[in-house]
């Protein structure tokens, strides 16, 4: 992928609402409640393209599993990672849907061992926006099929061209 044209992709961003309409102004009078600011998610054209893809090491999100991920058999993606590397790829509809906390099920390929990749289906394998506006990655079955343990590191990247995640466990 890193020798094509790079893909377009919208890049997905919070526009916030810091002034009231002049509706919502009087409203705020009339219940002697102060303005709230709100947040949706948007999206607009990108300054630069898409991060590339390096097939022979494709891994834009690395991170060491704590005992904590272990334990709830989730992997906590950061905000930024997951808007820079995954939400770019996805429709603005899937990003909402994330966005207000709802489950989306996505596929995602096991590739630690080169020549026997597993797919773990949607159902076994599911994404979630927490409470800090980071991103946790439900995967129990992976947990448990891999054994992975504390300080384990695993590479993730999302494959526009199949629509799904792509795991490895480095070390």
């Amino acid at each position: 992928m890193a020798d094509q044209r790079p893909l377009l992709t919208l890049k997905k961003t919070f526009f916030y609402n810091f002034f009231p309409s002049k509706a919502e102004e009087e409203a705020c009078k009339v219940n002697n409640t102060p303005h709230v600011v709100t947040r949706e998610l948007v999206e607009i054209r990108d300054l630069y393209p898409a991060p590339k893809i390096i097939l022979q090491n494709p891994w834009q999100i690395k991170k060491k599993i704590t005992h904590d991920e272990i334990v709830v058999g989730m992997l906590m993606i950061p905000f930024f990672e997951m808007f820079e590397y995954i939400l770019r790829y996805w429709t603005l509809e899937m990003a909402k849907t994330l966005e207000n906390s709802c489950i989306v099920c996505v596929d995602m390929w096991d590739v630690t061992e080169r020549n026997v990749s597993k797919k773990y289906e949607g159902g076994s394998v599911w994404l979630r926006k927490v409470y800090n506006d980071d991103f946790a990655l439900w995967c129990i079955e992976l947990f448990k099929d891999r054994g992975l343990g504390d300080g384990d590191e695993i590479g993730l990247y999302w494959d526009p061209r199949f629509s799904c995640l792509v795991f490895k466990l480095l070390s």
